[in-house]
């Protein structure tokens, strides 16, 4: 990691803003909130994975003297004018269930997925809601509700979905634009369920073939994961006399639920404001609304505030996992090593309905590689899951466990050392992607070579039944709109008003890119996240996107206070403005020894023109992809099969570690996901698509006594898009894990796997059939 003597603030370590209020259990989480006659709320789920709702029956709940409202997909108002169109034409009752034909509204499955319209398409699918004055008279009354179903056919696999005979999930006729059929199933074009296509190619594919000494191919698979985040989904409305609605939840992005909220209950944004509560892990699992619309239906007819929250096993079956994949991957290289070619075709399960992070994995694939011809290949398909969401780096970390196992095997048939043949293949400055993207700077190489001069890489591995192995990934990284306002206040600190959800510490890296442009300490900055009315649009804190945007729109801010603070020591002094100057937090009157500290000048703020008060309101574009690398040392039980971890090194380029402590728990995070990921961690579904291990007890994600301490190396290859180099460092350390593991068990039992996770059973049958 380079040096930050430069620096007075960036690539320090200060306490985290809200840290005290965190370890002292003061901070407000959706759970903790109360408002004054506040009702509790919970809902009726369906126990089917695929069936038609014939009839709800409330009677039982008519005068009962616990229920104060009930809620069905009835209530949104633009199922209500969908409805009452029906209803005008005089069409069939079948009819109600084209829903997702009537183009008065443009997301169709975010009513969906909020509340059921005549049909469920997941075990856990809402059908209606109640509340009462406490939670348990809610569950209570969720008891006395009958539903009447018929039940159909579930589709829960990629191989259920893509028969010809498959189960139609969809009614909307899907377009599919079939490129190449060299690796393609030659039936993709009868597959009922999928869609989402998405394709990229670079150079001559069948020239890079012919031109290749060596040629693998393999299939992979990988099964639905979650985030593992541990505060459940949440949320609290109240309307006001005026009809204006405050929704209080704990999500990465209140702004973006504000506009979900709008489009479901077909009210403007300005009517809606939605406050940010501390969060408790999202990891992409909390960028959509869940609760907070039924909630505000239910607050609605109310007349009183209501509260909602979700259990353990709500959080499994009815939020957005992560999908599960399929991916075939053929790759080609001469005899001297280099790669002559590389093509993937892969599926992502869907869930219920479209939006797999289909152009997360075609964007990432094989961008660690210099590889002259390329073709990239993706789907997504529909299958009775609930709709899947982004996990870390969406979409990567399922394609690169296939790259990268491929990598290790086509540089064992060459002959050459795993980590020789990727550097010689290494993506440099200047090379083209499969998206057309030439790469700007990028520090692919610089971090495989940190992990060559590593010790972890030099040591001797003895172990019995060990292996070692490494794995290179990719994720983009994000920017959007973000604001900040900076209050100038006359003790000489600073109010910082930010629109960025806190998730992983940004409160503090963004105040320190602040204080670092004003040289003041950052303990005088005092960062506040507003809430949808108190700061400009600001996009969701995910995409590694926050130290990024908001660091940007700091550091504007930040510039703009300087300008102002020049234009007031000016006044001050009677002069012009180009015979002041700001230098290390003070203003100087240039030519004389008159200066005024940044403090003392804020406590004369209110004589010389009032206060001051920077801001800045922007969308940075340039937000520089981020590398990593994980080099794991395994252990294999051959009696029992279990993996244990020795050792784990994990390398990033950070671009610019603002707080070097939290980059380093982001990659030490990510790395522990992606180790549950690769051994433990899958929905156990049934084929009727229940899932059979919703509760912690059950879904097995690591705990400390499965771990080894995660070493960190940083790689600071500066972003040319930000002014100190920062890139996002929140995701990219969960995608090379499941390929290193991978790796490692087939040094240590010479067995490759191909699918995920690697448990002790896939450990056992690849011993004996070894």
């Amino acid at each position: 990691m380079a040096s930050n003597s430069s620096f007075s603030t960036i690539g320090k370590r200060p306490v985290r803003h809200d840290g005290v209020e965190k370890v002292t259990g003061r901070a407000v989480y959706g759970a903790d909130l109360n408002l004054p006659d506040m009702l509790y709320a919970k809902v009726l789920r369906s126990p089917y994975a695929h069936a038609r709702i014939k009839n709800i029956d409330f009677s039982a709940l008519k005068n009962h003297p616990d229920c104060i409202a009930i809620v069905t997909s009835d209530d949104i108002p633009i199922v209500q004018r969908f409805k009452e169109s029906v209803i005008e034409k005089n069409q069939k009752p079948e009819a109600r269930q084209s829903f997702s034909k009537f183009t008065e509204f443009d997301n169709v499955h975010l009513i969906h997925n909020i509340l059921a319209i005549d049909k469920v398409m997941y075990k856990g699918h809402p059908i209606a809601a109640v509340a009462a004055r406490n939670q348990h008279k809610a569950e209570e009354l969720l008891n006395l509700i009958k539903v009447e179903y018929e039940v159909l056919n579930s589709v829960t696999s990629i191989e259920a979905a893509i028969r010809n005979n498959a189960t139609k999930l969809t009614e909307i006729e899907l377009e599919r634009n079939i490129i190449d059929k060299s690796i393609s199933p030659e039936t993709i074009e009868d597959w009922a369920n999928v869609g989402g296509d998405i394709y990229n190619e670079l150079g001559d594919l069948q020239q890079g073939i012919s031109e290749s000494d060596y040629i693998i191919e393999k299939d992979f698979m990988t099964e639905t994961v979650h985030q593992g985040y541990i505060e459940p989904q949440n949320g609290t409305a109240e309307w006001s006399a005026d009809g204006n609605l405050k929704v209080w939840c704990s999500s990465q992005g209140h702004f973006g639920i504000r506009d979900q909220l709008a489009k479901a209950l077909g009210i403007p944004e300005s009517k809606i404001t939605v406050i940010p509560l501390e969060i408790g892990g999202g990891f992409g699992g909390k960028l959509k609304v869940y609760l907070e619309v039924i909630a505000a239906l239910l607050a609605k007819k109310s007349g009183m505030p209501v509260k909602m929250s979700m259990t353990r096993s709500e959080v499994f079956e009815a939020t957005g996992p992560a999908p599960g994949s399929f991916t075939k991957i053929k790759m080609g290289a001469k005899a001297d090593g280099q790669i002559t070619f590389a093509q993937a075709f892969f599926i992502l399960e869907s869930g219920a309905y479209f939006g797999a992070s289909v152009g997360g994995a075609a964007n990432c694939i094989f961008v660690p590689y210099d590889i002259p011809n390329v073709s990239v290949e993706g789907y997504e398909t529909l299958v009775n899951k609930p709709p899947s969401s982004a996990y870390r780096a969406p979409g990567s970390p399922v394609v690169t466990f296939a790259v990268e196992s491929v990598i290790d095997e086509l540089s064992e048939l060459i002959g050459m050392e795993p980590l020789d043949f990727r550097i010689k293949n290494v993506a440099k400055e200047g090379s083209r992607r499969s998206t057309g993207l030439v790469n700007p700077k990028i520090g692919a190489f610089e971090t495989m070579e940190a992990v060559k001069s590593h010790p972890h890489y030099k040591s001797v591995l003895n172990t019995k039944n060990s292996g070692r192995g490494m794995a290179f990934g990719f994720w983009t990284n994000g920017g959007g709109p973000a604001s900040v306002v900076a209050n100038v206040l006359p003790d000489g600190t600073v109010s910082l008003i930010e629109g960025s959800v806190d998730i992983g510490g940004t409160r503090t890296s963004v105040s320190q890119q602040f204080a670092e442009i004003l040289s003041i300490p950052i303990e005088s900055v005092k960062p506040r996240i507003a809430d949808t009315d108190g700061v400009g649009y600001t996009s969701n804190t995910g995409g590694s996107g926050v130290t990024y945007k908001t660091g940007i729109a700091a550091i504007e801010a930040a510039n703009d206070v300087k300008k102002q603070m020049l234009e007031r020591a000016s006044v001050m002094w009677e002069t012009t403005l180009d015979k002041v100057s700001y230098e290390k937090g003070w203003i100087h009157l240039i030519g004389s020894n008159d200066k005024i500290s940044f403090s003392e000048l804020a406590e004369k703020l209110n004589s010389l023109g009032g206060p001051v008060v920077g801001s800045a309101n922007l969308n940075p574009s340039v937000p520089g992809g981020s590398f990593a690398a994980s080099l794991v040392d395994v252990e294999i039980d051959p009696d029992t099969g279990k993996v244990s971890i020795l050792r784990f090194t994990s390398f990033q380029d950070a671009g610019k570690a603002i707080h070097p402590s939290y980059v380093e728990g982001q990659m030490q995070g990510g790395s522990v996901q992606g180790i549950g990921w690769a051994l433990n961690e899958y929905y156990h579904m049934d084929n009727e698509g229940i899932m059979k291990n919703n509760t912690l007890l059950d879904y097995r994600m690591p705990i400390s006594l499965d771990l080894p301490m995660i070493d960190t190396e940083i790689i600071e290859v500066p972003n040319p898009g930000h002014l100190f180099g920062v890139r996002g460092v929140g995701e990219a350390s969960i995608v090379p894990p499941m390929a290193a593991i991978a790796n490692g068990i087939k040094k240590a039992v010479g067995k490759r796997l191909t699918n995920l996770p690697m448990d002790s059973k896939s450990i056992l049958n690849a011993l004996r059939n070894h």
